[in-house]
């Protein structure tokens, strides 16, 4: 199947919906289970969001008046001037309800206790120390409830010389590793090392906390006690340099900036073509022997130098600037029509809209649109008001159904006065 062409829309005779319902009854392997998320920004919150979109019922903590950070992380918004939420909040807080708590008063920490003492999981992402003050701490809360899996995600760990620090994504990329990694090679004029365009580290922490949760719960099944679970985000994006590190601690070599080059393949890189760029992913030697005879030059294949990987990456001040000539002889289109249905790995470059109605992205439903009015109805606005609100659901499937919670991001102290009252009457974890 022929590729989108690059950084567009996908073209054809119809312009296909990007819109997609939830399946009637989306899997909830994890129903039954209580998720206290006292966390905020992104690594807690992506965690929490994995495990509603599982089936979890998530109640997230969050400061009155001003709640998570990232509600004021905008623009974009979405909804009414008096009740809007930005974009960068409705990305990690799906499926959850949301109530304003002050933990910093005897009455809010006592309700988090009251939470706390029938929930499965909790969620933090405080400084260390900081909940101590309150009776909040792990080792506190898990006396009042063994069965808890506490999980709190900082910078850089319980302990060390780091533990007290602030930790954020942007500098754990460039603490980690990731950033001396990633750019235009040293000595390219105007570059210097850059970060990810997401924050991965965050994102990752959350994925490695949620696997980490999924099993302390497991284990519970067996031993019923719960866990305290320490997840830092250095050490995270340490784990992350994956086969970089491997190069350095089995290579000896301290890996560099090599722009989208590989250190351990040739060809793996970006190259120019006619009318903009493609990409090719040759990871192993008849890839690259069908590359070769496609593009008219199947001697090259055959070549010592270029035979075999190893020796591909010991000549590819060579190898690259002849297949760099021969991509600029076609369009991206030309090479994907004419690699691909040969399975030479090949893509073109999409931007975030190109992405949206490619389409594979379709057919897999990765966009979702939930109900929305309900999130505004403390404001007084009808729901019939607002449209429904797009969302990259969880990309897993089982069973081959999607699976994602069916709940749009709470608006600051949406179920707050359900949750209080329930609270105050003595009535324990209140019921969805």
């Amino acid at each position: 199947m022929g590729a989108p062409p690059q950084g567009g829309a996908v073209s054809g005779p119809a312009e296909p919906d990007p819109r997609r319902p939830l399946d009637k009854d989306p899997p909830a392997m994890l129903q039954g289970m209580r998720v206290l998320d006292l966390s905020r920004v992104l690594a807690g919150p992506w965690a929490g969001q994995l495990l509603a979109d599982y089936g979890a019922d998530v109640i997230k903590v969050e400061r009155p008046d001003v709640g998570d950070d990232t509600r004021g992380w905008g623009p974009p918004w979405w909804g009414p001037a008096d009740a809007r939420m930005s974009a960068y909040y409705l990305s990690a807080n799906r499926g959850k309800r949301s109530v304003a708590i002050d933990l910093a008063t005897p009455e809010g920490a006592a309700m988090v206790r009251q939470l706390a003492a029938e929930a499965d999981v909790l969620l933090e992402n405080y400084k260390v120390g900081q909940l101590a003050r309150y009776g909040l701490d792990a080792a506190s809360l898990m006396s009042l409830n063994p069965r808890l899996v506490y999980c709190s995600v900082t910078g850089y760990g319980q302990d060390g010389p780091m533990a007290q620090a602030a930790g954020y994504d942007f500098a754990i990329q460039a603490t980690g590793g990731l950033m001396s990694l990633t750019g235009e090679a040293e000595g390219t004029p105007g570059t210097q090392p850059q970060k990810v365009g997401v924050a991965v580290t965050d994102l990752f922490t959350g994925v490695y906390a949620s696997t980490a949760i999924l099993a302390a719960l497991v284990e519970r099944g067996r031993t019923g006690r719960g866990r305290h679970i320490d997840a830092a985000l250095l050490d995270v994006q340490v784990a992350m340099l994956a086969n970089q590190a491997s190069n350095h601690l089995i290579g000896g070599t301290v890996p560099r900036r090599m722009g989208n080059a590989h250190p351990n393949i040739v060809p793996y890189q970006v190259f120019e073509t006619a009318d903009g760029h493609i990409v090719l992913a040759i990871g192993n030697d008849g890839q690259f022997t069908r590359l070769c005879e496609l593009a008219g030059h199947a001697e090259v294949a055959t070549d010592p130098r270029y035979a075999r990987n190893p020796q591909r990456v010991a000549h590819r001040a060579e190898l690259v600037p002849l297949l760099a000539d021969w991509l600029r002889t076609r369009t991206t289109q030309a090479w994907m029509d004419l690699l691909e249905p040969h399975a030479v790995p090949c893509a073109p470059i999409l931007d975030i809209a190109g992405v949206f109605t490619h389409p594979q992205v379709l057919a897999r439903g990765l966009r979702v649109d939930l109900p929305s009015g309900s999130a505004f109805d403390h404001a007084d606005h009808p729901a019939n008001d607002h449209p429904a609100m797009p969302l990259v659901r969880n990309p897993m499937r089982v069973d081959g159904q999607a699976v994602v919670a069916d709940q749009a991001p709470p608006a600051l102290d949406q179920q707050g006065d359900a949750i209080r009252a329930a609270l105050a009457r003595g009535e324990g974890w209140p019921t969805r």
